[in-house]
């Protein structure tokens, strides 16, 4: 018999609908699976009672006959969506008891939809963070292990919690936001599906701000399906977001199966980046060999931009933290460290609120924003992220579907491994995701093999702007050739 944390979201939704089971019995499983699995970290707060009374009014509505489309779905969120109520620290300390009274967009659309709210998982501080260490509240250990080893790894990051509560059972879905990877790494490093949307798709309002032109909300599931019908439910137009899309949104889950006959994929030469391990570089070809014996045209392509995607990133992003991160002074709420006057009342504050990350991204950021630097650094940034972006209206234009390449550069490291050491070596396993952000573009990451250690590996798809659908597709083409993944238990 299989156990209700191992349905997919999917099975789970018709199995509440033909009522073999209730939405308290899902509910419930999820809720002692999470107290079983402690040792992952991967949840910062627990919502059991929360969960209970939502999941009990899912069973009223099921048994009526009125069910929505993700009624009595237990679910992940991610610690930087304001969930009114329900403490968000976005796992700060200069937000340790900041409970809101409000909910975000992206949240107030799943309870709409009949989703149950599990709990808070774990991220890097602000999202800052590509391996979930940098978090207030320890880092997450991913489920997975190197064979014949017990050394904790890291389960990427920063939406590392949300990647950790799908891939070990502990909720049917989760939520997290994508700056420059945050969903799409971890996906690939716990082998569950992530996906980015188009900038705009998703609403930003109610989401503790990282970089407000690069962040963007979307689900994290374990399999492409699932990540088609949660992102149904996120997305949508919201006036209180300015740049918030208002386009219809698709029903993605009916682009699941359909023929990917005739799509062109491009095949980007500037991916293969020095150093790259021969079984990335073997896992990217397996993937396009899939996609063309299910129809697809392959075609190779330049993005000539693309090497200086990372450095452009690595300025614009903590150059909006620095703006952002400004309302965090100990004055209105959050973490207050008393000072002698009020200049003394900023630095004390931040000083102790602020993590090490946190503090070196808003230090950069205030640094190329100064007068005497704005033009060498943040202006001729923007302009880069301009030509990243006509590189890949020029790629489309010429009728490529979407762009096919690798996920990130290794499979998951050990934690520790990369904190203690330079910090650019950590920033270098974005070096396949951040141009999708710096374009506004869409991308999904789906499982596709395992390296030799017997670890999870993505491939990433990058689709034209609102042309999720297309991802979805070809997302499943690929799920259908390479299969799913999950780990052993040992926690």
């Amino acid at each position: 018999m299989t156990t209700l944390t191992s349905l997919t979201l999917a099975e789970a939704r018709d199995g509440l609908r033909a009522k073999k089971f209730s939405a308290r019995e899902l509910a419930d499983a999820h809720l002692k699976a999470m107290e079983q699995a402690r040792a992952l970290n991967a949840f910062v707060l627990e919502t059991p009672e929360r969960a209970q009374a939502m999941a009990a009014e899912a069973d009223q509505r099921l048994a009526k006959g009125g069910a929505r489309p993700l009624e009595g779905i237990p679910l992940g969120i991610k610690d930087l969506f304001a969930t009114a109520g329900v403490r968000t620290t976005a796992c700060s300390k200069i937000l340790e008891n900041f409970t809101p009274t409000y909910e975000s967009t992206v949240t107030a659309n799943l309870w709409r939809d009949g989703a149950v709210l599990l709990g808070k998982t774990n991220n890097d501080e602000f999202a800052m963070g590509s391996s979930n260490e940098t978090s207030c509240f320890g880092p997450v250990t991913s489920p997975w292990r190197r064979k014949g080893s017990n050394v904790p790894l890291v389960p990427g990051g920063s939406s590392g919690g949300s990647a950790v509560a799908v891939a070990a059972n502990l909720a049917l879905g989760a939520v997290g936001t994508d700056t420059g990877g945050s969903i799409r790494q971890p996906a690939a490093f716990t082998g569950t599906v992530g996906i980015k949307p188009t900038y705009g798709r998703c609403s930003r309002w109610g989401i503790v701000a990282f970089a407000s032109s690069l962040d963007q909300a979307g689900p994290f599931a374990r399999n492409v399906k699932d990540a088609a019908i949660l992102l149904r439910s996120m997305a949508g137009h919201d006036p209180k977001d300015s740049t918030s899309a208002d386009r219809a949104v698709p029903d993605f889950e009916k682009a699941i199966g359909k023929s990917v006959q005739g799509r062109k994929i491009g095949i980007p030469k500037e991916y293969r980046v020095p150093g790259m391990p021969a079984e990335i570089e073997k896992l990217w070809q397996q993937g396009a060999a899939w996609l063309k014996s299910a129809g697809a045209e392959l075609v190779e392509i330049s993005l000539p931009h693309t090497k200086y995607a990372l450095p452009a990133y690595y300025i614009v992003a903590p150059a909006e933290a620095s703006s952002n991160l400004a309302r965090y002074d100990g004055v209105r709420y959050g973490l207050r460290v008393p000072g002698r006057d009020i200049t003394e009342l900023y630095e004390q504050t931040r000083a102790a609120g602020f993590g090490q990350e946190v503090r070196r991204r808003v230090l950069i950021g205030t640094y190329v924003l100064s007068a005497g630097y704005y033009d060498a650094y943040y202006l001729r940034a923007q302009k880069v992220r301009t030509l990243i972006k006509r590189d890949f209206e020029e790629v489309f234009a010429k009728g490529v579907d979407a762009v096919l390449t690798p996920a990130t550069p290794s499979s998951a490291f050990a934690i520790g491994e990369k904190s203690a050491g330079d910090p650019v070596e950590m920033y270098l396993n974005d070096v396949f995701t951040v141009t999708v952000n710096m374009a506004g573009l869409p991308g999904i990451v789906v499982p596709a093999g395992r390296d030799g250690a017997g670890l999870p590996l993505g491939l990433q798809l990058i689709g034209r702007p609102f042309d999720e659908e297309t991802l979805f597709s070809l997302g499943a083409a690929l799920e259908q050739a390479g299969g799913t993944f999950a780990p052993a238990r040992w926690w």
